[in-house]
């Protein structure tokens, strides 16, 4: 949409529920046939889902046999809500999401961890940039998340509610990511939101608006969320992981290399391999966008040790599902297939 678009809050919600899925005729239980995998990814050119695209224009998959076709949702919530119908075999989302969903009584693993800090950016717009210093100030604003139920929504209520503001006491408003979400921001829909380059870079360099949180980093996950938090994943239904062994094998394999070829790599070798509209404020500011997310991601695709309970931990703090639900971390992960990867 062009930036001159009006957005309203309701508009914006309505965009994103008539999000139409593209080919995804055949079931989830009726993939991984001839190395047939369809995975949905919660947004394919923002930087922290970059693993997706990247494996596929390096061809790992086909090294590994497979047919791979990568799906696009606006939101990873919309995204694991495809995995949940049985539309997608796999889905490219936040890990927080398999915590969720255990104590809803659906379980669903992250086979691959291809980040180990969220990759996340609050920003403030300049408007409202002289009241809006810290998570303590959202306490009657308007918060941009790509969609309700997503991760920026629930990483924007832990940073409240740690801060002392209820989750009642603000709005979170679904935007969208790219030029939905710089849309809202321009025309003051939101004061603020949660967002991912490359439209934080877009943001910073139009000058509409300045970071106030990042954790695009190790560091800056453990100083805004007490630890690392592990992020962008490769997660499916257990019983199809449990089903399709080798398959899930060959996406480890898969994503594995490209992770290690990422870590020896700079973010200029990473942006030219990329599809050329991903870069939608120019080449340049693609590439530094980048290269201030990369810190990011794992080298190996294995879980961090303490990141599933720096996790629990975030989602208990504000969401009233997980407050004094059970949650059996071992599992939400497994280690199994990329460890062999590796190896």
């Amino acid at each position: 949409m062009r930036s001159s678009a009006k957005f309203s809050a309701a508009a914006v919600a309505a965009a994103l529920a008539l999000t139409t899925l593209t080919a995804c005729g055949d079931s989830g239980a009726s993939g991984g046939k001839d190395g047939k995998v369809k995975i949905m990814v919660g947004g394919l050119d923002k930087v922290i889902y970059l693993p997706a695209m990247l494996t596929q224009r390096l061809g790992y998959f086909k090294e590994e046999g497979l047919d791979v076709q990568l799906l696009t949702e606006p939101a990873g919530v919309q995204a694991t809500t495809s995995l949940v119908a049985g539309d997608v075999q796999g889905v490219v989302g936040f890990y927080d999401h398999t915590l969720d969903l255990q104590v809803k009584g659906k379980q669903v693993e992250s086979v691959v961890q291809l980040a180990q800090a969220p990759g996340e950016v609050e920003v403030v717009s300049n408007k409202a940039a002289d009241e809006v210093k810290s998570p303590k100030d959202f306490k009657g604003k308007k918060l941009g998340v790509t969609g309700l139920g997503s991760s920026t929504d629930f990483l924007t209520k832990y940073l409240a509610v740690d801060s002392g503001v209820k989750t009642s006491e603000f709005t979170p408003v679904a935007v969208g990511a790219g030029q939905t979400f710089i849309s809202a921001l321009k025309q003051g829909s939101i004061q603020g939101g949660m967002t991912t380059d490359p439209t934080v870079a877009q943001i910073v360099d139009q000058k509409i608006g300045k970071v106030l949180i990042d954790m695009r980093t190790p560091e800056g996950s453990r100083k805004a969320l007490g630890g690392l938090y592990p992020s962008s994943s490769l997660y499916m239904n257990t019983d199809w992981v449990n089903g399709h062994k080798e398959t899930v094998q060959k996406l480890a394999n898969a994503f594995v290399k490209t992770l290690t070829w990422m870590s020896s790599h700079s973010a200029e070798d990473i942006a030219a391999k990329m599809p050329g509209d991903y870069a939608q404020g120019g080449a340049k500011l693609y590439t530094e966008a980048i290269k201030s997310t990369l810190p990011m991601f794992t080298k190996d695709g294995v879980m961090p040790a303490d990141g599933p309970a720096t996790v629990e931990r975030v989602l208990k703090a504000f969401n009233p599902n997980l407050k004094n639900a059970t949650v059996d971390l071992g599992k939400t992960y497994t280690t199994e297939f990329v460890k062999k990867a590796a190896r």
